[in-house]
C-alpha cells in the first residue's frame, strides 16, 4: 500500500516551478490523431493520467518518443483502426476526446465508455448531441460508444450546459469536416483556448475560443506542429492555497496570472497577500485567515477544481464561510475526511457550510478523487500531527511530482509503502 506522510505545522517557503496543464495535455495529446505529420509537444506534465494516454495512442498504432520528462514527439500517421476499447481507456475521463479526434479523422469511432473521478454523473449526452449535429450516429452497447457519418459537415450546436469536455471534442470532430461549425454556449476555459491554439498551429480555423461562441472552419489536412503546453492554473491555485495554510511566503514560477484572476481574487479576500509579475505570483500570509464565500462556476467564475482545496484552508479560517458548488451534484464526498481532522463542516446537496477551528489535527485519510487529493494535502500541511493519506493513485492523475516540490519548500512529507492497514482501514474492515 503507498501512502502519504504528512507531519504538519510546517511553514512552505522558497520557489517552485508550476508544470503544464493537466486538463490541457489529456486533451492534445488526442487532437495529434488528426495531424498528418510529427507533432513535438512541450511543457507536458509528467502524470499518470497524461502517461496513461500516451500509451494508449502508441497501442493504437502511434509512434512515440520521448525527447525528455516534460517533452515528447507523437507521429499519429501509422494509426488505422478507429477504436479504443481498452482497460486504459475506461480509467480515465479525459479518453472521450478520443471520440472526437477519431470521428475527425476517420470519420468513425468506436471508443470504451470513460472512467475517471467519481464524483458526480457527467454523462456525454452534449458531447454526442455536436457530433449528431456533424452528421454522426452513435450507438452505446456493453460500455462502447461508437459514432460514424458517410462525412463529417458542419452545423450549427448549442450546447444545452456549459461543457469544457463536449466543447473540446465538438472541436475536435469538426476542424477536418466540410464546411463551418458553429459551437454556442462554448466552455471558455483556458485549457479550451490552449487546445484551440494546438489545432490552428496544425492549420486548423478554429476562432472565437475563449468567448461563448466558437466558430470552426473545417479544412482537408492538419500539419504536424511544435507545441508547448500552457502552465496548470489549478496546480498553481493548490500550491497557493498551501502556501496560505501554512502562513508561509512562496513564489509559484512559470504560471499565467490572467489565468489565476478568480482564485487569487477568493485567497485575497481571504487576507492572503498575493502579488503578481509576469510568469509568477508571490503568496504570503500572516495570522488567521478571514472567513468568505465562494460558487463555482464555468470560467472565468471560480473553478469547480479548486473547490476541495478552498475548502480545506477555509476549515482553519476564523468564522463562517459557505461554499456552493455550482457546477458538479457530488463533489463534497471528501468532507468525511476533513472531519477525521477535526473540521466542522456541514454539507446540503451543493452547499458547505464550514465553522473555522483554531487548529486541524492528524489523522488517518484518503483521497477520494484528485482535485480531493490535494485538499488533503492542505489539510494535513496545516495540521497538528501526522496524517497519513490513502489512494495516493488519484492524486498522482493530476500533479507532477508534488512530494518532492512540497519537500523543496520546507514541507515534512514522503511516500511510505507498507501492508499495514491504518486506523481508518481497520475500522472499515
Amino acid at each position: 500500500m503507498k501512502k502519504l506522510v504528512i507531519n504538519g505545522g510546517k511553514q512552505l517557503n522558497g520557489k517552485i516551478r508550476i508544470s503544464g496543464a493537466k486538463n490541457a495535455a489529456v486533451a492534445i495529446l488526442p487532437a495529434v490523431i488528426l495531424s498528418d505529420g510529427v507533432c513535438r509537444i512541450e511543457n507536458i506534465p509528467n502524470i499518470s493520467d497524461v502517461n496513461a494516454m500516451v500509451n494508449i495512442l502508441h497501442k493504437m498504432g502511434a509512434k512515440v518518443n520521448r525527447l525528455s520528462k516534460t517533452a515528447i514527439e507523437i507521429d499519429a500517421t501509422p494509426v488505422t483502426n478507429p477504436e479504443a476499447v481498452w482497460d486504459e481507456v475506461m480509467d480515465m475521463r479525459a479518453s472521450s476526446y478520443l471520440l472526437g479526434a477519431l470521428l475527425g479523422r476517420f470519420s468513425r469511432a468506436s471508443v470504451a465508455m470513460p472512467g475517471g473521478c467519481d464524483f458526480g454523473v457527467r454523462p456525454l449526452d452534449q458531447h454526442l448531441k455536436g457530433f449528431e449535429v456533424l452528421g454522426a450516429k452513435h450507438t452505446v452497447d456493453k460500455g462502447i460508444i461508437r459514432a460514424e457519418a458517410d462525412s463529417l459537415t458542419g452545423g450549427h450546436v448549442y450546447l444545452d450546459v456549459v461543457s469544457v469536455g463536449a466543447t473540446i471534442n465538438i472541436m475536435l470532430a469538426a476542424v477536418r469536416a466540410k464546411g463551418r461549425t458553429v459551437i454556442e454556449n462554448a466552455a471558455r476555459e483556458p485549457h479550451v483556448v490552449d487546445v484551440a491554439n494546438f489545432l490552428n498551429s496544425m492549420g486548423a480555423d478554429v476562432r472565437g475560443a475563449g468567448t461563448n461562441i466558437i466558430k470552426i472552419n473545417g479544412v482537408e489536412h492538419l500539419n504536424g506542429t511544435s507545441y508547448s503546453i500552457i502552465p496548470d492554473q489549478i496546480e498553481a491555485g493548490t500550491y497557493m492555497a498551501a502556501a496560505a495554510a501554512t502562513g508561509g511566503d512562496v513564489v509559484l514560477q512559470n504560471v499565467i496570472t490572467k489565468h489565476l484572476e478568480s482564485i487569487t481574487a477568493k485567497l485575497r479576500e481571504m487576507g492572503v497577500e498575493v502579488d503578481e509579475y509576469d510568469d509568477c505570483v508571490h503568496v504570503r500570509q500572516h495570522g488567521r485567515l478571514h472567513r468568505c464565500n465562494v460558487k463555482t462556476m464555468p470560467h472565468p467564475g471560480f473553478p469547480t477544481d479548486m473547490q476541495p482545496q478552498i475548502t480545506a484552508l477555509l476549515s482553519t479560517a476564523d468564522g463562517t464561510s459557505i461554499v456552493t458548488e455550482g457546477v458538479w451534484d457530488h463533489r463534497f464526498s471528501y468532507v468525511g475526511e476533513l472531519k477525521r481532522m477535526g473540521a466542522n463542516i456541514a454539507v446540503d446537496s451543493r452547499v458547505a457550510v464550514i465553522q473555522g477551528m483554531d487548529i486541524l489535527n492528524g489523522a488517518p485519510v484518503k483521497a477520494t478523487d484528485l482535485r480531493a487529493g490535494a485538499a488533503m494535502i492542505i489539510a494535513a500541511l496545516a495540521a497538528n500531527g501526522t496524517t497519513h493519506i490513502e489512494e495516493v493513485q488519484y492524486i498522482e492523475r493530476g500533479y507532477e511530482d508534488i512530494v518532492e516540490k512540497l519537500q523543496s519548500l520546507g514541507a515534512d512529507i514522503k511516500i511510505i509503502y507498507t501492508d499495514e492497514p491504518t486506523a481508518q482501514t481497520a475500522q472499515t474492515a
